[in-house]
């Protein structure tokens, strides 16, 4: 049975508590808090009195995002990424996000490991020290400064895996990267969007085009996700919506709980 997610970004207009009530009205298994947002994370709250509303309400925090461009000049992001920690360990938060940096042109790969290992070997020890998950995000934009999934593999492969890395597969980065290959065993956790606008190509997609998953979904969201789980993946699907019609919902969770049943039920099907 796939659980689910919900990422405030899907609905960013709802407050945060009210966020935690419609993850658990949807059967959610957790939810995500973004700094990036209009108004404060936990728009003000005590992040311990927000993580013990999550417990009451049977969720996990499963990440607060983001330490923005982690990538670069990594030393220079540590106080940040640190404040970031400390919010998480205080409302019991399992990871925090880290987000490449978006240049103005492509890198190389080889670049893009070198400049992943040095921020990796920035941030171990404080993320071991807080007990978290750094959630590394590879973009597929044309410009970002990590693009794949298995280029993150190969750079904790050098490092001996350390356990408080893991892989955030997105479906909407997955299909931009052009990626064909999964790495479930690194995956601690996936991002869920749909693109049904038939006008921009692979190359023009960007997030405001990103909106939940149905039929006239673009980006193989099913495919990716029956890959996932035969690869071994158990973990949260958690959606995360940029596109301003979502945004603008009304009645968000009918239209999240259409989503779920769409996607468990072509799942299930396929499975049968």
């Amino acid at each position: 049975m796939i659980s689910f997610g919900l990422n405030h970004m899907t609905v960013p207009r709802v407050p945060a508590r009210d966020l935690l009530g419609m993850a658990s009205a949807l059967g959610c298994t957790g939810v995500e808090f973004r700094n990036d947002l209009n108004g404060p994370l936990f728009d003000g709250e005590d992040p311990k009195d927000i993580g013990a509303a999550a417990r009451e309400a049977g969720l996990r925090i499963l990440a607060l995002a983001e330490v923005k461009a982690f990538n670069d000049a990594p030393s220079d992001k540590l106080p940040p990424a640190l404040d970031l920690m400390q919010m998480a360990a205080a409302c019991g938060a399992e990871g925090v996000a880290l987000i490449p940096q978006l240049a103005t042109g492509p890198s190389g790969r080889d670049r893009q490991r070198l400049a992943l290992r040095a921020a990796l070997e920035v941030l171990q020890a404080p993320l071991e020290d807080h007990g978290l998950t750094g959630l590394i995000e590879p973009l597929g934009f044309a410009h970002s400064t990590l693009r794949l999934k298995r280029d993150v593999v190969a750079v904790l492969d050098d490092m001996n895996r350390p356990a408080c890395f893991g892989i955030v597969h997105d479906t909407f980065h997955h299909h931009l990267a052009g990626e064909d290959t999964f790495q479930a065993q690194a995956t601690a956790l996936v991002h869920i969007s749909g693109i049904t606008d038939l006008a921009p190509t692979s190359e023009q997609m960007i997030d405001a085009h990103r909106v939940l998953v149905d039929a006239d979904d673009r980006l193989g969201n099913l495919p990716q996700l029956r890959a996932l789980q035969m690869a071994g993946y158990e973990g949260p699907v958690s959606f995360e919506a940029f596109a301003p019609e979502i945004h603008n919902m009304t009645q968000p969770a009918e239209a999240l709980a259409r989503s779920q049943e769409f996607i468990t039920s072509h799942l299930a099907r396929r499975a049968a």
